[in-house]
């Protein structure tokens, strides 16, 4: 399956969204529970998502983009946000640190498929760039694992 430019980058902005909304929900989950260390984790991830959400806007300047229901969306790779059976509000910061991370690798994953399933190079090359930002955060993520004691 490909995309065009406008499919693409309506996709790649739904799922940044739906990860900054799930990363809030977790955030304000862990608050309500008092492990504000963990809420404090998945603020950071609202930011970044948010971010990489509002550069794909401004990147798609003046194109319109399809406004598509939640049912038309066609994802090529399972997108950024895991499912509510990852997470529980006794996770400690390095489960929470582990499930962004997975989150980032099927964003990651998701642009890497899109790039190598395109056969437009401007969808070739802006895919790639945006699983090399997914990348990043998937590599900031393993320093902190790293950093972070495991239960």
């Amino acid at each position: 399956m490909s995309y065009t430019m406008p499919e693409f980058l309506a996709h790649a902005i739904a799922m940044e969204r739906e990860a900054a909304e799930r990363y809030l929900e977790l955030a304000d989950m862990m608050e309500a529970h008092n492990n504000l260390e963990v809420a404090a984790l998945f603020r950071d991830m609202v930011r970044y998502s948010t971010m990489h959400g509002d550069s794909i806007v401004e990147r798609a300047g003046k194109r319109e983009l399809p406004k598509l229901q939640s049912w038309q969306y066609r994802w090529v790779a399972p997108t950024e946000v895991g499912d509510e059976e990852g997470f529980d509000y006794t996770m400690n910061a390095y489960q929470a640190l582990e499930y962004a991370r997975e989150n980032e690798a099927r964003g990651m994953n998701f642009y890497r498929t899109v790039a190598e399933k395109s056969a437009d190079a401007e969808i070739k090359r802006l895919a790639m760039e945006f699983a090399a930002e997914e990348a990043d955060h998937t590599s900031a993520l393993d320093k902190m694992l790293a950093q972070t004691l495991r239960p």
